[in-house]
């Protein structure tokens, strides 16, 4: 991928020297980037002040991290920002794996690697190991697993305020405030935005807030802003996107020919009969585990994010289904719930993802449909844990009036992948209604990071879009992984 892509940056006519002399800007240090896989760029720290909660008097300022990495242009365009997903990913950290775009989008300006406040280097607020844990090896109903974790909530709140935070400044609105605090921290008229799930849920915010001074947004898997809360019909109506693509596959077709009807047994045999397995920690400690139907549906809420993963989640139910006990070493850390990292540990919190879900919240009438529709859908309400719990910091929500969607006519690129189990296609299209100007691409088989499949198209699309030059395609077609592992 990273070959291939650079090929799209046209000749460079100023030397790096000479273009670094011209770029430092107040308040930044030089210094080389170095990704995992020992990639160099040089670049620029910077970070500005702002207030906690610009709501409160005498709030306490925060600093806000961000690497720039310097167009390659002499005469380039507004600086171009990116903006993480989550809520709570590094901007920064992204470099490392979505090192080919930054790269790429440098021959149209700036590029800003952005640590949203609470996140990466811009976070100041503590992680809270609350006093309540999950049981590792004893079973327990849905309600108090529920409960703990509401309880253990409670407890957080209370222990980032006793703390010293404002936890009423972490939410989206001042989020987006932050990035017109930054367009006059780097002296840009106006800027353009990158954001990719919750970076998507910002940018729409920004829109609202600060709409004159974008120039233009590249986003995907775009998450509306009464969209924090997804629908669970909705993830039935994707498992069938999913059977249709494992039955374009042969051997997958034979192994997975009812996904939805595997998923509903295995969830029945682990209702009668939780599973006892032993797992394996980060440190090689075994831990006794007894898996239960809910942890399949929280695991499954997780990796059907993605098709790579959500082969990898059909492999753990046909195991289950079969009667023998699955193993989850194959699977990325970062993609497993809590209790299979750390079964049996306190449960533990990070202020900026769990606030900024509470605040963007959801109306009463899409409570309503989330409640009555996740009695018959097949991973209930855990897709997004969050919706259990409403109604525990009122003061944080943002109310009815910042979940309308916005209206604009700042032109918008919309990649939206065909098997993104996160965002759902529906919703997105849904989520960009008032928007005037917008060019949409589907990307069949991709899913919810679509930043990250190798792909020219997807590169050349956004090339275009930032050059104002029309789509050449609305369908880009990417490779479908293996389904049957």
């Amino acid at each position: 991928m990273g070959k291939r892509l650079l090929l799209l940056i046209p000749a460079i006519t100023l030397s790096l020297s000479t273009l670094f002399a011209q770029s430092t800007k107040a308040d930044e240090e030089s210094f080389i980037y170095e990704t995992w896989n020992n990639q160099k760029v040089e670049a620029f720290r910077g970070s500005l002040k702002v207030p906690e909660n610009r709501s409160a008097d005498n709030s306490r300022m925060i600093s806000i991290q961000y690497v720039r990495l310097p167009a390659m242009r002499e005469n380039h365009g507004s600086p171009i920002i990116y903006l993480s997903g989550g809520p709570g990913g590094s901007g920064i950290m992204a470099i490392n794996y979505r090192y080919d775009m930054f790269m790429a989008l440098r021959q149209y300006g700036d590029v800003i690697a952005l640590d949203q406040r609470g996140t990466g280097a811009s976070n100041i607020v503590p992680e809270c190991r609350s006093k309540h844990s999950v049981p590792a090896n004893k079973q327990i109903s849905d309600l108090e697993f529920i409960t703990l974790h509401q309880h253990a909530l409670r407890e957080c709140l209370a222990f980032w305020k006793n703390g010293g935070t404002d936890i009423g400044g972490y939410n989206t609105l001042e989020n987006a405030r932050d990035l017109e605090a930054l367009r006059q921290h780097l002296g840009a008229e106006k800027i353009i935005l990158w954001g990719t799930s919750y970076g998507s849920h910002l940018a729409l915010t920004a829109l609202k807030t600060m709409g004159e001074k974008i120039e233009k947004i590249v986003m995907s898997s775009v998450e509306g802003l009464n969209q924090t809360i997804k629908l669970p019909a909705r993830t039935n109506a994707y498992l069938d996107r999913l059977q249709a693509a494992v039955n374009s596959q042969p051997k997958a077709k034979v192994a997975y020919p009812d996904i939805k009807s595997l998923m509903q047994r295995v969830h029945a045999k682990l209702d009668q009969h939780p599973l006892p397995l032993q797992l394996a920690l980060p440190g090689g400690e075994k831990v006794d585990f007894l898996l239960q139907r809910r942890d399949m549906q929280l695991l499954a809420a997780s990796l059907i994010s993605d098709p790579q993963h959500a082969a990898r989640l059909l492999q753990v139910y046909r195991t289950i289904d079969r009667g023998t006990k699955p193993s989850f070493e194959n699977i990325p850390g970062r993609l497993l719930p809590d209790r299979f990292v750390a079964p049996g540990q306190p449960i533990t919190m990070q202020a900026m993802p769990y606030a900024m879900d509470i605040a963007s919240g959801m109306t009463e009438q899409r409570k309503a449909n989330v409640k009555e529709q996740a009695k018959t859908a097949i991973l209930n309400g855990y897709l997004n844990f969050t919706f259990y719990y409403d109604e525990i910091a009122p003061q944080l929500d943002l109310g009815d009036h910042f979940r309308t969607n916005p209206i604009s006519e700042v032109p918008v690129l919309l990649l939206s992948g065909t098997l993104d189990g996160r965002t759902y296609i529906e919703s997105q299209r849904e989520a960009v209604a008032g928007l005037k100007n917008v060019t949409r691409i589907k990307v069949r088989n991709a899913g919810h990071n679509l930043f990250d499949v190798p792909s020219d198209e997807i590169q050349n699309a956004i090339n275009r879009f930032l050059e104002d030059k029309p789509a050449l395609q609305t369908i880009i077609t990417v490779d479908l992984p293996n389904m049957d592992l």
